[in-house]
This record gives C-alpha cells, structure tokens and sequence, in this order.
C-alpha cells in the first residue's frame, strides 16, 4: 500500500511541476486508483503486484467509496450554493418583496383609494401594534374592525369565557364557543375574518404585574373593559408608557368614548373620573342591562379612533367625548380639562399644554 501511496504522491507532484490542473492530477489519481483495483480483482492471490498493494482488494474499494462520497457531497454543496446565488441574483433584480400580497390590496383597496388613508395609511396599519382590553360587548365588534382593517398585530387580554348570556351583544362569538375562553374565541374569528393579521390572546385578568411590561409591546391601547380598577390600571399604565387609550364606556341606552393621551397634552382617565363611584351608582350591564347593538356602535366608534390615530388622519377624540344616545337618536360632544393635580398626569405632557399657575 506505500507503494501505492508514494506513486500518488509522485503523479501529484510531478503533475504539479508540469503545470497540470488540479483537476487533471486527481484524474491521474483515480486512473492509480482503479488499476490498482482491477489487479486484485484479476490477479491471482499472492501475485507480487498484490503483495506490493495490500493483497485484499476490499481496502481499496472502501478507500473508493469514500472518495465518491466526499465527491458527491462537494458536487451537491456546488449545486445548492449556486442555486442560492442564482436567487439571490433574482431577487435583487426584482427588488424586495412587496409589503402586501395582490389578495391583501384587493382586500384593502376601498382604503387605499381614500385620501386621507391611501398607500402609506394602510402600511402604518400593517405595521402597527394594538391591544384591545377585554373581549366582550365593546371589545367584540372592535377586534373585528381592527381585523378586517388590517392591522398587523392584535393583542386580546381577558380572563373570562363565552357564556349564553353573552351572545346578545359580544358578537365575535358564537354559540360554539360557549365554555370557550373568550380571547380563544375571538383569534380564531379574527383569523377567519382576516388570515393576514398575528392576534397574541392573553387569557388572564390585567394585573399590576404584567401590565407594564405587556403595554411596552404595543402602540395603542383600547380599553372595553367593565370595571373601574381594570379602568384605572390600564389609564395609569398607558400614561406611564405614552400610550394613547381609546376608552369606552355603555349603559342601558348610552355609550361615551374618549382618546386619554397625556403626551399629547390631553387629560388622562383620571382626571375626568377622580375616583371610581360608590356601589350602586354604575350599575353593570347585568344589573341594569343593556341594548344589544350598543355596544356595537360605540366598539366600532372605538376602532375608527385607532385607526384615525395610526394613520394621522382626521381628528381623533383627543380632550373630548362623545356620547351617544341610542334610545333618542343623539350625540353629542363635550370638551375634558386636564386637572393639574392629577396624580397620573400632573407632570406629563408638553409644558405648552400644562395649565397656567394660578
């Protein structure tokens, strides 16, 4: 087997003082190779040219089919780095790909083609981030909304499931889902609706402890909550992180919504609403009950404010809210005042927008 090894090492040097290609001196190798192969396949056991090469052909063979594994493997690592390059080659060519799929701009086209929305508009929609509080009568038809408008991330958190009573106004359920978390609930007909958007559910009760860290994930904040603790921690936490909250509220007949934005020089929550009002006097809608359609119009109002918000167009609810009465036909708005001593917002906001010193 030396022999065999120094008359390779001979073919490979030689070849390399000649100036002959790499490729023609591994040639000459295998050419070494297979004579020596084909001598102890035909030779009888015990000839000289055996002796001299290892006698067993069976050394050899391995020694060849390990060289044409190596040559296969370096053949098909060549082939896919070329692919690779070929579409490489073509994508930069054609540029990158397209933010919206043709399905996504026919789906999105009644927004596209209006002007205050247009192309931009709808892709601060795609790359926005919103989470919506509570997945019942308000939280319902605007999930539904920001879904079908596209936005790119919806975040639902709410630790309740679906019940028959429900039914009667939270309309993103269905009487499937009854026993059903409701934030499991609602991703799967958002998802339905529009298989374009990620909805992160968060099936839990917002909680002191986890909602700094979940409202850092997120643009927008709307809240559709039912109880003023629930009201009061989300307003503290979105003025803490400069959030704007889209805020609603329903009773019987009534529906009110505002933007609480403290950053942008508005009052937040608490300033309207000081302190949550005694037992009693803000019944909830079990108690007191509440029109079914309601809360759709005031959850949908909710969704036109945080599209309004994301895309800069028109004039979102900002220091005002608006209230709607079903049972007469009417709305109306009212202007809110920032209170100085506010315990949440007192010292935010441009000092243009604080209120003068007495």
């Amino acid at each position: 087997m030396l022999l065999v090894l120094v008359m390779a090492a001979a073919l490979w040097g030689i070849g390399a003082a000649m100036g002959t290609p790499r490729r023609l001196r591994w040639w000459m190798i295998a050419g070494l190779w297979a004579a020596v192969t084909l001598a102890h396949l035909v030779l009888a056991e015990g000839h000289p040219i055996r002796a001299a090469t290892g006698e067993s052909a069976a050394l050899w063979l391995m020694i060849g089919g390990a060289a044409a594994l190596v040559l296969v493997y370096r053949l098909g690592l060549r082939a896919l780095r070329a692919r690779a390059g070929a579409r490489a080659a073509k994508a930069a060519e054609t540029g990158p790909a397209p933010l919206f799929s043709e399905a996504e701009l026919d789906r999105y086209a009644r927004h596209i083609v209006l002007r205050e929305l247009g192309g931009p508009g709808q892709k601060a929609l795609k790359q926005a981030r919103v989470l919506v509080i509570g997945a019942g009568g308000l939280g319902s038809p605007a999930l539904l909304y920001l879904a079908a408008a596209g936005v790119g991330t919806i975040g639902v958190i709410d630790d309740d499931e679906v019940d028959n009573s429900n039914l009667q106004r939270q309309v993103i359920h269905r009487d499937a889902d009854i026993g059903l978390p409701k934030v499991q609930s609602a991703m799967r007909a958002m998802q339905e609706q529009n298989p374009n958007v990620v909805v992160r559910p968060y099936q839990r009760r917002l909680s002191p402890e986890i909602a700094a860290d979940l409202f850092a994930d997120y643009d927008l904040i709307l809240d559709g909550t039912d109880n003023f603790d629930t009201r009061y921690l989300a307003n503290a936490t979105a003025t803490l992180h400069e959030k704007p909250l889209i805020s609603g509220a329903l009773s019987q007949w009534e529906g009110q919504l505002s933007v609480f934005d403290p950053a942008h020089g508005t009052p937040c929550y608490e300033c309207i609403f000081p302190e949550a009002p005694a037992p009693g006097l803000a019944p909830s809608c079990a108690e007191a009950g509440v029109l079914g359609p309601l809360p759709g119009v005031v959850g949908a109002m909710m969704a036109v404010e945080a599209v309004k918000i994301i895309t800069g167009a028109g004039a979102p609810l900002r220091g005002e809210m608006l209230i709607y009465d079903a049972l007469y036909g009417e709305s109306r708005k009212i202007a809110l005042n920032r209170r100085a001593d506010c315990p949440v917002c007192g010292n935010q906001g441009d000092e243009d927008d604080q209120p003068a010193a007495g």
